[in-house]
């Protein structure tokens, strides 16, 4: 075995061949942002994260190569067993012409029919909503990171805000001690 800590990629189950395949995917991709949803944070408790493709127009990709968007308003909605997202503002590609996009149409995101079916019971049965974090170029291709989230209350936004400031004043009284 001259050194080799784990067993042959044959001899492992499927669940951990897929893993590593995909760790090794993500490790070997690029990842340029282009826009961030900073907000979703503060209103949303995010349970779990998922990747999506989106179907866009040329004139689309090219306003995101420019590094134009923004995810403020954006949502996802399953209508008709597809995945939609809503609010997302790419502006119109300033080299355009009557081909143009229009700014905040809804785009279809590209999701496997299992994880599509998952995240239509989550957001029915417990009451979570589809919230976009960023949307970035991963490999050539669009890419958007979902979020299942369930809304924060007031109190819980103050109490966040409470915490991170302790943790700061924290960190401040130990940079003035060292």
């Amino acid at each position: 075995m001259r050194g080799h800590l784990l067993p042959h990629a044959a001899a492992l189950p499927a669940g951990v061949k897929a893993r590593r395949r995909l760790e090794a995917a993500a490790k070997a991709k690029d990842r340029t942002v282009i826009a961030r949803n900073r907000r979703a944070r503060h209103d949303y408790h995010i349970e779990d994260v998922v990747e999506a493709g989106l179907v866009l127009t040329g004139t689309e990709v090219k306003s995101l190569r420019a590094g134009r968007a923004s995810l403020t308003d954006g949502f996802a909605q399953i209508s008709d067993g597809e995945m939609w997202l809503h609010g997302v503002h790419i502006p119109e590609y300033a080299q355009g012409t009557w081909t143009n996009h229009e700014p905040r149409r809804p785009r279809k995101l590209l999701l496997h029919r299992k994880e599509i079916d998952k995240l239509a019971s989550e957001i029915a049965e417990r009451g979570f909503t589809l919230v976009p974090l960023s949307l970035y170029f991963t490999g050539g291709r669009a890419k958007v990171e979902l979020a299942l989230a369930r809304g924060k209350r007031t109190y819980d936004k103050r109490q966040d805000l409470a915490r991170r400031d302790a943790a700061r004043e924290v960190e401040r009284a130990h940079r003035r001690r060292g």
